[in-house]
Order: C-alpha cells, then structure tokens, then sequence
C-alpha cells in the first residue's frame, strides 16, 4: 500500500531566517516562506518547532501553528519571529501544501548553530540577507 502512495519532491520553495531592525531600530530575525514558483501554492500550512540541549539541558519548544490560504507565485509571506537564543538549538519548519492539484510536504531543518552570518546568502525577493534552505 504504501508504494502506491506518489511522493513528489518539493522545488522552488524556500524557508529563510532573516535579520532586520523592528520600529524601534533594534535587530530582530524574522523566517519567510518563500514561493520561487512561477504560480501560487494553496492551503499552506507549516509547523515549527525547536529542540534540543541549551546551556545542559535538554529543552524543546511549542509547536506553533501557521496557514496561508494562497501564496502567490514569486512571492514570500512572513512566518514568524524567531528569538535569537534559540538558534543554539534545531529550529525546524513542517511545510504542506497543494500545488496543481498534489499535496507536497517538506521539513526544513536550521540545525544548531547554522543561523549565524558565515551562511548568509542573498534571499531572493526579500533582498535581504540571511539563512536560506531551498
């Protein structure tokens, strides 16, 4: 049964943590979805979650919840902000949604330690610079 289930490999979506400053002027980190597709994805719902050990001992976040009716082709929607404290553990991001009629799924995974400015890459369509997974 399970061999007859059609596993279809994500592309052109892409999970990013990002600095920017607040209102206030003070930095903050941000994660986008982002839909490098020429046409939209549907029904996107994506959940995160962080684990593992901080300062001995072992710790794992909420799960929180996110869903986008619609991202446009070519477009990115802000996920949600990302304390910087916990970039000393796994962060990891559950994304599923409908493209041309198929549901696809994909965990992006920011392991401990890999949000910091040696793996800044230049963010397509946000033009800011940060932490990418394709």
């Amino acid at each position: 049964m399970i061999k007859d289930i059609l596993i279809e490999r994500v592309e052109d979506i892409a999970v990013a943590v990002v600095p920017e400053d607040d209102a206030q002027g003070m930095q903050e980190w941000n994660v986008y979805l982002i839909n490098l597709k020429e046409q939209p994805i549907d029904g996107v719902l994506i959940s995160s979650n962080g684990y593992g050990n901080l300062e001995g001992r072992n710790i794992k976040t909420s799960t929180l919840r996110q869903f986008f009716e619609k991202i446009n082709g070519h477009d990115f929607v802000k996920i949600e902000w990302i304390d910087e404290r916990l970039f000393g553990i796994t962060n990891e991001f559950w994304v599923s949604f409908w493209y041309e009629g198929t549901l696809f799924d994909k965990r992006y995974v920011f392991v401990t330690e890999s949000i910091v400015e040696d793996n800044f890459t230049e963010v397509p369509m946000i033009g800011k610079r940060g932490v990418m997974i394709k």
